[in-house]
């Protein structure tokens, strides 16, 4: 698990080389939107409760049978389950966007994640749908411009974007 520094790094010296000018410019370009990426990742750990909660409602409301008897999150403690998962995922989510690089995100959450699902009989579309509407509240939190470092945001986003992709591709 590395850092976007750490992997750049440790390729080039895989390779015996020095790093090239495009890989200098990538990291300082991560450098010089520092800010905004701590922005993000403060905004979404922030209003992580939220984001989460929303997205379990929504999906709650699009999939009644998953809270009705007999469902995937039928009980208070399989809802609770479902709730701790899909933190567990966002948070993973939040160390990804601040190191830029998915390697936390698929070491640590999701290798493994769809075989476990598959084990306990739970509907992985369903869980992917419920990181989709994570995303969706995450990007809307992280882009809102008031109050942060101003700039152009729109490779960040799609970075963000990106990691919940990710993750729903690995649960589906």
């Amino acid at each position: 698990m590395f850092d976007a520094f750490a992997k750049v790094v440790s390729q080039a010296d895989a390779r015996g080389e020095y790093l090239s000018s495009a890989q200098l410019d990538a990291l300082s370009a991560m450098v010089a939107d520092s800010n905004k990426r701590m922005d993000a990742v403060n905004r979404i750990t922030s209003n992580a409760s939220a984001i989460v909660t929303n997205a379990a409602r929504a999906l709650f409301a699009e999939q009644p049978s998953l809270i009705a008897p007999g469902g995937n999150a039928y009980t208070s403690r399989r809802n609770a389950a479902c709730l701790r998962d899909m933190e567990i995922i966002l948070r993973y989510v939040t160390y990804a966007v601040f190191t830029g690089d998915a390697s936390v995100l698929d070491d640590r959450c999701l290798n493994g994640l769809r075989e476990t699902y598959v084990a306990l009989g739970t509907p992985g579309a369903s869980v992917a749908i419920g990181v989709q509407k994570m995303k969706e509240a995450a990007l809307a939190i992280a882009n809102d411009s008031n109050g942060i470092t101003s700039g152009d945001c729109s490779n960040l986003m799609a970075e963000i974007s990106g990691y919940f992709d990710r993750a729903a591709a690995a649960v589906a």
